[in-house]
C-alpha cells in the first residue's frame, strides 16, 4: 500500500511540476508579447507600389458615430489623404443609431459617388443597404466593419481596414496579466450590438482565463452608444460588488473610460491606482490625455487612425483601378505613460513616424 501511495504522490508532484512549467511558459510568452508591443513604432512596412491616382473622384465617408474617437480619428486621416490625392470628400454622420446609419448609406448612394467608406459599424447590421451599394456598382471600403481585415465576399466590400482583433485582444489582456504579476481581477466591457466588439471581449476573457492565478470577475455587455448614461452607475455598482478584487478593466474601446473617472474618484480611487483601465482600441484623444496624466487609464492598444485613413483612400484607389487590395494590416502597439512622449506626440493620437504619407503620395504620383 505504501508503494502505491508513493507512486500516487510522485504522479501528483509530476502533474504539479508540469502545470507550473506551463504557467511559467505562458507568463514568459505574455511578457515577450507586451515587451514587443511597447516598442517605438518602426519603419514603414506597408505597400510601396500601386496604381496612380484616379483623378477628380468624389467619395462619401459614412461614419457610424463621429462621437467615437476611433471613427473621428480615421475621418481626419481620410480628409488628409483625399486632399492629397485630389478627391472630393463628403462626410455623413450615422450618429450612433442603426436607423440613422441606414439613412446615411441611402443618402450616400443617392449622391452617386465614385466610392463609399463605411466606418465604425458592423457591416452585418447594414446588409440590405450595403446590398444596394453593391447593386449600384459603387466600390466601398470599410474601417472596423468586419472582424477580419481584407475583402468581404459576403457584402461585396473591397477591403476592411483594421488590425487583427485577436492580436489586439490578447495584447490588452496580456498587459493586465503581466502588470499584475499574474494576479489580475478583471472586469471586461463589450457590446453585443457589434459582432466584432463582443467577439473581442470574449477573446480577452479567454486570454485572462489562461492565467491560472487571474480571475475574470465579470464580462459586462454594455452598449457603447449609451456609455455616457450607463457607465457612471455601472462603475459604482461594480465597485460595490467586487471591491478591491477589481484590479483591472479591459474594454473593447476607450469610450467606456470617458465616463468612469468621476465614479472612481467619488469612491476614493486614485487616478493611478486600481482598477487599472486598459483599452483594446482605438486610441482616442481623451484616452491619450488620461494616460499622459495618469488619470484612470493605464494603457490603450491603439489603431494608427490617421494612417488607416490614408490606407482607406489607397484601397479605394486600387478598387477604382480594378486592382487587388494592398494586403496590408498594421501591427499591434501599446501606448502607456512610459512611451506616450514619442508615440502620442502633441496631438494625442498614435501616428507612427514612419513616413506613410510620403509613401502613399509616391504611389499615387502626387506631391
Amino acid at each position: 500500500m505504501r508503494k502505491v501511495s508513493l507512486l500516487a504522490a510522485s504522479a501528483v508532484l509530476a502533474i504539479m511540476a508540469a502545470s507550473g512549467a506551463r504557467a511559467d511558459d505562458f507568463m514568459d510568452q505574455a511578457k515577450a508579447r507586451v515587451a514587443a508591443a511597447v516598442q517605438r513604432a518602426g519603419a514603414w512596412d506597408g505597400p510601396t507600389t500601386g496604381p496612380k491616382a484616379a483623378p477628380g473622384k468624389t467619395i462619401v465617408y459614412v461614419a457610424g458615430d463621429l462621437r467615437n474617437g476611433g471613427t473621428s480619428g480615421v475621418s481626419e486621416g481620410v480628409k488628409e489623404a483625399a486632399k492629397a490625392i485630389g478627391w472630393n470628400l463628403q462626410i455623413i454622420d450615422g450618429q450612433g443609431q442603426v436607423s440613422t446609419r441606414t439613412s446615411a448609406l441611402n443618402q450616400a448612394i443617392a449622391l452617386k459617388p465614385d466610392g463609399i467608406i463605411v466606418s465604425g459599424f458592423d457591416a452585418i447590421e447594414q446588409n440590405a443597404a450595403l446590398a444596394s451599394v453593391k447593386e449600384a456598382g459603387i466600390p466601398f471600403v470599410g474601417w472596423h466593419a468586419t472582424i477580419e481585415p481584407g475583402p468581404d465576399p459576403a457584402t461585396g466590400m473591397f477591403a476592411n481596414v483594421n488590425t487583427r482583433i485577436l492580436d489586439v485582444a490578447n495584447t490588452a489582456a496580456d498587459l493586465a496579466i503581466v502588470d499584475s504579476g499574474g494576479k489580475a481581477g478583471v472586469v471586461i466591457f463589450g457590446d453585443s450590438n457589434y459582432a466584432m466588439a463582443i467577439g473581442k471581449a470574449k477573446m480577452m476573457e479567454a486570454e485572462i482565463k489562461k492565467c491560472a492565478t487571474c480571475e475574470v470577475l465579470s464580462l459586462e455587455d454594455s452598449p457603447m452608444t449609451e456609455a455616457s448614461m450607463r457607465m457612471p452607475q455601472l462603475t459604482t455598482s461594480l465597485l460595490q460588488r467586487f471591491g478591491d478584487k477589481w484590479t483591472y478593466s479591459l474594454a473593447v474601446n476607450d469610450l467606456y473610460y470617458d465616463f468612469m473617472g468621476p465614479s472612481l474618484a467619488s469612491a476614493g480611487k486614485d487616478g493611478d491606482g486600481t482598477p487599472k483601465n486598459i483599452s483594446a482600441g482605438d486610441g482616442s484623444e481623451s484616452a491619450f490625455q488620461r494616460i499622459r496624466s495618469k488619470q484612470y487609464q493605464l494603457a490603450t492598444v491603439p489603431e494608427p487612425l490617421h494612417q488607416q485613413g490614408w490606407q482607406i483612400i489607397d484601397e479605394l484607389n486600387r478598387a477604382l483601378a480594378k486592382e487587388p487590395w494592398s494586403g496590408y494590416v498594421s501591427g499591434i502597439h501599446i501606448v502607456t505613460a512610459d512611451n506616450i512622449a514619442f508615440d502620442g506626440g502633441p496631438n494625442n493620437v498614435f501616428d507612427p513616424d514612419n513616413g506613410y504619407r510620403d509613401v502613399y503620395k509616391k504611389i499615387w504620383g502626387v506631391q
